[in-house]
């Protein structure tokens, strides 16, 4: 943890939400300040997408619906999390929109120079859910093999779309296949999407994954899949990966590849929320895309669940 006493947000009771800082949450910028904890990166990336591009304006689009939140308490989660920790804004990643294995490296490169000292986590804005590929390996550099909770309609463990083998619904094969993922502690949440063969879930089992599908959670209940998870990864250093459109399209329209019966706002959020306590090491929210978006709904979510990820975070600091 930082030996530094952290600086925070704007007050917006002296600045106005409207105004001021365009990070995140108005938090300072990492060259403000001589450590850090936590950094926001975006990724504005959106090459692998198989559907609607637009998710490489995503990190921009959280930014600005962040400044709806009042970060100096989280009531549920009980904490002042930028009190307890330092967090900054570290910027956008400048990846090439063309070519996806360059962009890829690309990314690595910052968020392993982002993450630096043992102990710095990173909440990572994307972008499409390629992204997350290189912030399992920037991570998995310091960690080793890591327990993926992943919040998706979709598997995203295909092998390839028309030859590609990174793309937004690959990466999680990928991953497994570079011995990225702990064994058997990886789960997916909230899957809904269809399939091209029934062999794609035998595969995804194969490569240790747990599904619990979103019609699950009827029965369930949010304790019900929380106590999952948390069965699931154990004490496992945990990395969450947030696919917007693991929400229903009523509460966000604005991503590449909608489908219908999602989670609601409520549900997702009180599942993350009851992960409280788990050695979460690293995190994304991705596939947000601002031009299919109606009155920033899609934003305002994935700015929310970046923050109980930051939250989250300030309750474990050192990440151990």
């Amino acid at each position: 943890m930082s030996q530094h006493k952290p600086i925070g947000a704007l007050e917006a009771t002296k600045v106005p939400r409207y105004a001021g800082l365009g990070t995140f949450a108005r938090i300072p910028l990492v060259e403000s300040v001589p450590d850090y904890d936590v950094a926001i990166l975006g990724v504005p990336f959106d090459g692998g997408t198989s559907y609607r591009p637009g998710a490489r304006f995503g990190p921009m689009g959280i930014r600005q619906a962040s400044r709806h939140l009042r970060p100096r308490f989280h009531v549920e989660l009980d904490t002042a999390p930028l009190e307890e920790i330092q967090v900054v804004d570290a910027g956008d990643v400048p990846c090439t929109p063309y070519d996806i294995e360059e962009a890829m490296q690309q990314i690595e490169d910052m968020a392993r120079d982002v993450h630096g000292r043992a102990g710095r986590r990173i909440v990572a804005l994307g972008g499409d859910h390629t992204v997350a590929l290189p912030m399992l390996r920037a991570a998995h550099a310091q960690h080793g093999r890591i327990a993926l909770v992943h919040f998706d309609a979709h598997l995203d463990t295909w092998d390839t779309y028309f030859k590609a083998p990174i793309t937004h619904g690959t990466v999680f094969r990928r991953a497994f296949e570079e011995g990225l993922l702990a064994e058997d502690k990886s789960i997916h949440i909230g899957i809904r999407g269809p399939i091209y063969d029934k062999m794609d879930l035998v595969d995804d089992a194969s490569f240790g994954f747990r599904i619990i599908r979103a019609g699950d959670l009827d029965f369930l209940g949010i304790e019900g899949a929380a106590d999952a998870i948390r069965q699931r990864v154990g004490d496992a250093p945990v990395y969450i990966s947030i696919d917007i459109d693991v929400l229903d399209p009523a509460f966000a329209p604005g991503t590449g590849t909608p489908e219908m019966g999602g989670l609601n706002s409520r549900e997702l959020l009180h599942v993350l929320r009851r992960l409280d306590g788990l050695n979460i090491i690293g995190a994304d929210v991705v596939e947000t895309a601002p031009d299919y978006d109606h009155a920033e709904i899609t934003c305002v979510a994935a700015a929310t669940v970046a923050f109980d990820l930051v939250t989250l975070m300030s309750k474990t600091p050192t990440g151990a």
